[in-house]
């Protein structure tokens, strides 16, 4: 996944008024303000209540399901491979959000303050804080995508990370 075809994405998503959030990878990414490396997919936060919008808006686009674990999350694909991992999240009115998890007692939890604007390809996008992406990097083994995605978060923000 380029960064052209996350910004067509954004396009395609933004025509349809529906509201997204980079995170993952390329949240990271955005956050830093440069890509840091090859990215297999691109992990977009919606509003639940959009996600009729949001899955019409992608079938337009090519993309097609592929995997379904919801509520938690659902993966789209294009027909050349490209990925978008998709989660749902549920809105209070203070701007929070909620995601729900494999732990239905503990689901992942989004502060208002989370939810920021980073650049891909000198572009403003929406994407997830520095520190909502450390939260989310915790709790398991990391890979070396991970690690790499982690230290860039410490150089750039000198925030502190769980690996």
């Amino acid at each position: 996944m380029t960064g052209d075809d996350v910004l067509f994405v954004l396009a395609r998503l933004r025509r349809a008024e529906v509201d997204v959030w980079i995170g993952g990878g390329w949240g990271i990414d955005a956050l830093i303000g440069e890509q840091t490396r090859h990215h297999r997919d691109v992990d977009l936060m919606h509003r639940q209540d959009h996600e009729a919008a949001v899955v019409a808006a992608l079938s337009e686009a090519g993309f097609e399901e592929s995997l379904d674990w919801r509520p938690i999350r659902f993966v789209v694909t294009a027909p050349d491979g490209r990925e978008i991992d998709l989660h749902p999240l549920v809105f209070a009115d203070d701007g929070s959000a909620v995601q729900a998890s494999p732990e239905p007692e503990r689901p992942f939890v989004y502060p208002s303050s989370c939810f920021v604007t980073g650049t891909i390809a000198g572009k403003t996008v929406p994407c997830l804080s520095a520190e909502q992406q450390v939260y989310f990097h915790q709790g398991y083994e990391p890979s070396d995508r991970d690690l790499h995605d982690m230290a860039h978060l410490r150089r750039v923000f000198g925030i502190a990370t769980f690996f």
